[in-house]
């Protein structure tokens, strides 16, 4: 389940990036009709750009599966062996967190 969650998170913001990236392209374009050598030394700096954004969008994206999918792993490992304390923390922080939501 949270696998499942974690996974999302990241296939949401992953999508957000695309998009942002694909509405830079089309700005690209729109732009090609502008005329004059400062337009053209605008327009490649922002293809440039947009190049490294895609690749380190990219190589963010296989970091955090890799980092999320290790996380994940640990804290089911030490749920599974130690049940009855992860369930005092989690009761715990579900207190403080119901303290700090009525003080508002």
């Amino acid at each position: 389940m949270t696998r499942d969650i974690v996974n999302t998170a990241q296939d949401v913001l992953t999508a957000d990036f695309q998009t942002l990236i694909r509405d830079t392209e089309k700005l690209l374009e729109h732009t090609a009709t502008l005329a004059g050598e400062q337009a053209e030394e605008l327009r490649e700096q922002i293809k440039a750009s947009l190049a490294k954004a895609k690749v380190g969008l990219r190589e963010t994206q296989a970091q955090l599966r890799e980092q999320g999918a290790a996380a994940l792993v640990v804290a089911e490992d030490y749920v599974q062996a130690n049940p009855l304390p992860a369930i005092g923390i989690a009761a715990g922080v579900g207190f403080l967190v119901g303290l700090l939501a009525t003080r508002r």
